[in-house]
C-alpha cells in the first residue's frame, strides 16, 4: 500500500443534521396522519370535524417536536425513524381510543391516555438527556434485579382486577408495576450475561446435542428468571410471564450463540403452559375459548370476546369499513387494551393493519440493528433484549386476538390504552435512540506515525484489530466491531 492510498481519507459520514431532517419530516407526516384519522372519525360519527381536533394536533405536535430537539442536542447520530414510528404508533392509538370513546361517554380514555403519553415523553426527554453513556447502566446491574424483584411482588398485597393481581390502586389512579420491571430485567440479564459471556459459551456439561454452561454461572440469571416468573404465575399475569420467558430465551441465544437454547424454550413454554393451563382455572377458561371461540354461541350465551374479534376482522375486509363505521365496541369492556387491534383490523382493513405490522417490524428491526452496529457486549445484548421486548409483546398480543395463541391480556405497544404501558414503551424507544446513537457516532482512531495499517490478530486472541476484544472467539454470537467501511453507513 502506498503512502498516497494511505492519506486517502476515509468514506463521508451521513451528517447529523442530514438524519435530524429526515426525523423531523417524518414528524410532520406522523402527526398530520394522526390528525387526519381523529377528524376522520368526527366525521364518520357525527358529520363534523371535532371541535377539539386542532388541540389535539397541537399537543401531539408539541410533544413530537420536544422529543425531537432532545434527540437533535443529545443524540444526533441516532437512528431517524425510532421517534417518528413511536409517535405515529401513539397518535393512531389515541385515535382508536377516542373512536371506541364515542361509543362509551361515561368511560372516556382518550384524554387520560394523551396525559400518559405526555408523561412518556417527558420521561423520553428525561433519558435521552441525561444518559450520555449507556455503559453507566451495566454499574447498576443487581439494584435493578431487586427493584423489579420488588415492584413484581408489591400488587400482590393489592386487591385482584379482572382476576389479575398486577395493580396498584390508589385514589382514581393505577399503576402496573410490572411494566416497568421488564426494562430492569433487561438491563440485569444484559450485564450478567456480558461478563459471563465467555464461560456461558464455553464451560459446562454436554447433554447430548445441548452443552449446559457450569451452574455457578448460569445458576444467578436462572434464579432471578424463576423466581419473577413464580410471581407472575402467582398473580396470574401470563402474558408478562411469556414475555419475560421470551426475553430470557431470546437474550440467552445471543449471549452464547447456542440454539439449543431455542429448543430447550420452546419445549419448557410448551410444558409450561400446559402446566398452568390444566392446574390453574382462569387459564383453562381462556384454553377452552381458544380451543372453541364459538362454542358460547351455540351455548346460547351469544359470542365471547375472541369470537367477536374474529367477527370484527372479518367484517374489515382487505381496505376496512372505515374509522368510526365499525362495531368493535361489542367486545365489551377490553376492547380498548387488549383487543384494540380487533377495532384496527376492522376499520382500517388487512391493508391497515399490515402497514401498523410493519411499523412494529421496522421498530424492531431498527433495534436490534443497534444492537450489532455496537461495540461493547453490554450494549448490543441490552439492544436486543429491548427489542425482543417489543417484539415478544406484538407477538403474543396480535396471536392472541387472532386466535393464533391463547389470550394473555397484555398492551399493545403505543397502541392500546394503558398508561403504564405508554410510559414503558416511550423508555424504550429512548434507551434505543441513546444505543442508536453511542453505535454510530464517530470515535477518533490515534494511529502511531508511520504505521499505515495493523495486520489482524490470529483467531480467537483479539489483537489490536479487534476493538471488542473477543472477535473469533468462538461460538458466541457477537460479531467484532464495525470496520471503518460499515460506520460510514
Amino acid at each position: 500500500m502506498t503512502a498516497t492510498a494511505a492519506e486517502a481519507p476515509p468514506p463521508e459520514r451521513p451528517r447529523p443534521a442530514r438524519r435530524r431532517g429526515v426525523e423531523l419530516s417524518l414528524l410532520v407526516c406522523a402527526v398530520l396522519i394522526s390528525v387526519y384519522g381523529y377528524a376522520d372519525v368526527g366525521l364518520a360519527r357525527s358529520g363534523a370535524v371535532p371541535r377539539d381536533a386542532l388541540a389535539y394536533g397541537a399537543g401531539l405536535g408539541l410533544l413530537a417536536l420536544l422529543a425531537h430537539l432532545a434527540v437533535r442536542l443529545r443524540a444526533p447520530y441516532a437512528d431517524p425513524l425510532l421517534l417518528p414510528i413511536a409517535v405515529l404508533l401513539n397518535g393512531v392509538g389515541i385515535v382508536l381510543i377516542y373512536r371506541l370513546d364515542l361509543e362509551t361517554p361515561g368511560d372516556r380514555a382518550a384524554p387520560a391516555q394523551l396525559i400518559w403519553s405526555t408523561l412518556g415523553v417527558a420521561l423520553f426527554i428525561a433519558v435521552v438527556v441525561l444518559l450520555r453513556d449507556h455503559r453507566v447502566l451495566q454499574r447498576y446491574a443487581y439494584i435493578s434485579v431487586v427493584t423489579a424483584l420488588v415492584l413484581m411482588i408489591v400488587p400482590i398485597l393489592f386487591p385482584a382486577v379482572n382476576g389479575a393481581r398486577i395493580w396498584i390502586r390508589a385514589g382514581g389512579l393505577s399503576f402496573q408495576p410490572g411494566e416497568f420491571a421488564k426494562i430492569l430485567l433487561a438491563v440485569f440479564f444484559a450485564a450478567y450475561l456480558a461478563a459471563n459471556r465467555h464461560a456461558l459459551a464455553h464451560t459446562g456439561r454436554r447433554i447430548g446435542p445441548l452443552q449446559l454452561p457450569a451452574g455457578r454461572v448460569l445458576g444467578p440469571v436462572v434464579a432471578v428468571w424463576l423466581i419473577s416468573v413464580a410471581v407472575l404465575v402467582l398473580e396470574r399475569d401470563l402474558g408478562t410471564s411469556l414475555l419475560f420467558f421470551g426475553l430470557f430465551v431470546v437474550m440467552l441465544y445471543v449471549a452464547t450463540g447456542r440454539t439449543g437454547w431455542i429448543v430447550v424454550g420452546l419445549l419448557l413454554a410448551g410444558s409450561g403452559a400446559f402446566a398452568v393451563g390444566t392446574l390453574e382455572p382462569h387459564v383453562r377458561g381462556r384454553v377452552e375459548s381458544w380451543i372453541d371461540p364459538y362454542a358460547s354461541i351455540a351455548a346460547g350465551d351469544g359470542p365471547s370476546q375472541l369470537a367477536q374479534s374474529m367477527f370484527s376482522f372479518a367484517s374489515g375486509g382487505v381496505l376496512g369499513t372505515g374509522l368510526g363505521a365499525g362495531h368493535s365496541i361489542l367486545i365489551g369492556f377490553a376492547a380498548k387494551s387488549d383487543f384494540i387491534l380487533a377495532t384496527a383490523g376492522e376499520e382500517l382493513g388487512l391493508a391497515g393493519l399490515t402497514a401498523l405490522f410493519l411499523l412494529y417490524t421496522l421498530l424492531v428491526a431498527q433495534g436490534y440493528r443497534a444492537g450489532l452496529d455496537l461495540r461493547d457486549p453490554f450494549g448490543r445484548l441490552l439492544a436486543v433484549g429491548l427489542a425482543a421486548i417489543l417484539a415478544v409483546q406484538v407477538f403474543v398480543i396480535a396471536g392472541g386476538v387472532t386466535g393464533l395463541i391463547p389470550l394473555t391480556g397484555m398492551a399493545m405497544p403505543f397502541l392500546a390504552q394503558g398508561g403504564s404501558s405508554v410510559v414503558t414503551n416511550w423508555i424504550i424507544v429512548a434507551l434505543l435512540i441513546r444505543l442508536g446513537d453511542s453505535a454510530r457516532e464517530p470515535h477518533p482512531e490515534t494511529v502511531e506515525p508511520g504505521v499505515i495499517a495493523r495486520a489482524p490478530g490470529p483467531a480467537g486472541h483479539g489483537g489490536p484489530a479487534d476493538p471488542a476484544g473477543h472477535a473469533g472467539s468462538g461460538g458466541s454470537a457477537y460479531p467484532a466491531g464495525p470496520s471503518a467501511a460499515e460506520e460510514a453507513r
